[in-house]
């Protein structure tokens, strides 16, 4: 049973999804003092954390800041606002998916369901890959790369993103595969949310020196370049 930490002050709201989420199996846990929430999230150890924007003392953003710099699992925000600057700042912080109040309660678990399934049947998929590109060393199961004596640690949406433009390298990868692959159905998936996580993992790189090896076709897709004396 999956474990989810669902970060929201509205109660009528919380005791909805919490319901809801019980009918598929998933174990629900919910935040009773919001100067506890780091606290909390230890305690639980969940798979999955669920987290409004809008919260009482600190906001969503600080939240996730938080939670990133402790761990790597999967995050959703959820907002009632409509400012595409709250959808960016959520992908820039590290979460792996947006979803604008209100939702539709299918679309919810569908997102629940492909970010669980892509992040832990992917892990035990992974557990003995290891890449090199570009003289860098990509480890899949600690979500490491290293390049020069320098290791950056990527999410689980930058580093399977990294992985499908690594195992096609040289090769256009089309933006509309990626969507499928991350999110399963591109129906429910703004072309903005791919854009910010590209963008990310290419900011990631750049501290290793990799950033310049992803190459945006512009209307086509995506590439990871690998120089010929690396090959």
């Amino acid at each position: 049973m999956f474990k989810v930490l669902l970060i929201e002050d509205d109660a009528t709201l919380f005791r909805e999804i919490e319901e809801r989420l019980s009918q598929w199996d998933y174990e629900v846990f919910g935040i009773t003092d919001f100067d506890q929430v780091m606290e909390k999230f230890a305690v639980v150890n969940p798979d999955l954390v669920i987290i409004d924007i809008q919260l009482p003392r600190y906001d969503g953003f600080h939240w996730c800041r938080m939670i990133r710099s402790h761990s790597n699992l999967p995050i959703i925000f959820l907002s009632s606002r409509d400012h595409p600057t709250d959808m960016v700042m959520s992908m820039q912080l590290g979460a792996d998916d947006f979803i604008q109040k209100p939702f539709h309660f299918d679309v919810l678990i569908a997102k629940i369901q492909a970010i669980l399934r892509r992040t832990y049947n992917y892990n035990s998929k992974q557990e003995t890959k290891i890449q090199t590109w570009n003289g860098a060393t990509i480890n899949y199961f600690k979500n490491t790369v290293e390049q020069a004596g320098k290791t950056i640690e990527l999410t689980k949406n930058e580093m399977f993103i990294l992985n499908v433009l690594v195992d096609q390298k040289n090769s256009i990868v089309k933006r509309e595969e990626l969507i499928r692959s991350l999110w399963d159905d591109e129906r429910f998936v703004s072309d903005n949310t791919l854009t910010v996580n590209v963008n990310r993992l290419r900011k990631r790189l750049e501290e290793i020196g990799l950033g310049g090896f992803i190459e945006t076709k512009v209307g086509r897709g995506y590439m990871a370049k690998e120089e010929p004396n690396h090959g």
